[in-house]
């Protein structure tokens, strides 16, 4: 009797216990559950750099003495920087992309449950492409140069063709216009992204530099060194498919909702200066040279002595030593274009919580609105253009072969030490 009496205590425990675990609600305030764990990312490739507080400003003296670099203190979120520039074989995987699904569009592989929208179907990607059919290639004539336009004989693809077509979202528009509709804070880009190889001859007058025109994107010797010739809009339109790649094939890796971009102006100057106070340079010295006179970073050195560094143009993207942070190349190799708009006396009327000064520039806008800081420096500037106060600038639009960038994504959370 007394083990039929425990028998059917323990069945009610257990039905008890069932019941709870269906029941919604427990009459607590105990929150929505159910929800996914969040235990940070670590995208392939990418540093963290802690939060904390930045003195802005020149690292020396103001050459220029336009004061374009007031002494200001500002707080910095923690966020993910790439530990290079982006490489040439880096920006050949979005342009492949971009080739790829202009392909499919042209062969009309798309996928036949799709749920995306009806203008615009989803792309089966797993749908091969035979670039060395000669029957499938005949379908892509339309990517191709015409015959009256082909050089020596080769059937070659028109990269003037590769156009990368997104939308992103006006916050700054929305959040100061709220009785607009949402599609008006939706802006459409369409971008051509094949990087601009002959600035290697055009930024330079009376230089012979057609070898790198012909070379610098595609020859495996440069496969590891920094991507040129790509503008700022360019820059734009990679993080954005950086973006959709990750949240494509990663999903399993966590939620992410914040995008790759280009670092603010001084996201960067914090991340160059690797955490040392002050730094006038990103290994932390007042000097381009170490205690056995070799050279720190690649630039001009001296009056026409280019190779001294060890590079005569650009050098591989991990070149050199680190800072602090692990980042590499945050002075010299290329300049690195950044998502702030220039203004001379911006230091002036910044906010000092994560500054951050944007402008859309429109066609019609005057060519001094266009311009976006660059920073870090190339191989072909003098010192003063390294240091990781100094301020420069170009306009969007333009392409140079001493430019390129690197990506960032903002850390959600307080410390990536928290996990």
């Amino acid at each position: 009797m007394e083990k039929l009496q425990k028998s059917l205590l323990l069945l009610l425990f257990f039905a008890v216990l069932a019941a709870s675990c269906g029941r919604k609600e427990t009459g607590e305030l105990i929150g929505v559950q159910g929800r996914p764990k969040w235990k940070g990312i670590s995208p392939y490739g990418m540093v963290y750099v802690p939060s904390g507080t930045l003195h802005v400003g020149v690292g020396d003296e103001d050459l220029a003495r336009q004061l374009v670099a007031r002494p200001k203190s500002i707080s910095i979120q923690g966020f993910f920087m790439d530990e290079t520039e982006i490489t040439n074989n880096e920006y050949r995987q979005f342009v492949y992309w971009v080739r790829d699904s202009l392909a499919h569009d042209k062969l009309g592989h798309y996928l036949e449950d799709d749920a995306g929208d009806a203008d615009k179907p989803l792309i089966d990607w797993e749908q091969e492409i035979d670039w060395e059919d000669e029957e499938m290639v005949a379908e892509l004539d339309e990517l191709f140069h015409p015959a009256n336009e082909r050089f020596d004989g080769r059937k070659e693809l028109d990269a003037s063709k590769f156009v990368y077509e997104y939308q992103w979202y006006d916050w700054q528009r929305a959040a100061h216009d709220r009785n607009s509709s949402r599609t008006s804070h939706i802006r459409k880009e369409k971008v051509k992204i094949y990087p601009d190889t002959l600035c290697w001859i055009r930024d330079y007058a009376y230089s012979y530099n057609e070898p790198m025109t012909r070379n610098y994107f595609w020859h495996p010797a440069f496969d590891d060194y920094p991507v040129v010739g790509v503008n700022w809009k360019m820059a734009k339109a990679f993080c954005h498919w950086r973006t959709k790649l990750w949240n494509t094939y990663s999903a399993d890796a966590g939620i992410n909702s914040e995008d790759f971009r280009l670092p603010t102006e001084h996201e960067w100057e914090y991340a160059a200066r690797g955490g040392r106070e002050g730094a006038t340079y990103p290994w932390g010295s007042y000097y381009t040279r170490n205690a056995k006179g070799c050279l720190l970073a690649n630039f001009k050195p001296g009056r026409g002595n280019y190779p001294e560094d060890g590079g005569l143009y650009t050098v591989r993207a991990d070149a050199y030593y680190p800072n602090d942070y692990g980042l590499y190349c945050m002075a010299g190799n290329v300049a690195e274009w950044t998502e702030t708009a220039y203004f001379e006396n911006a230091y002036s009327f910044m906010h000092d919580l994560n500054p951050d000064i944007r402008y859309d520039a429109k066609e019609e806008d005057p060519i001094t609105a266009k311009r976006k800081v660059i920073r870090g420096g190339s191989w072909k500037d003098i010192a003063y253009f390294l240091q990781t106060g100094t301020r420069s600038w170009e306009y969007q639009d333009t392409t140079k072969c001493y430019i390129g960038f690197r990506c960032v994504l903002t850390f959600l959370g307080r410390s990536i030490n928290d996990f």
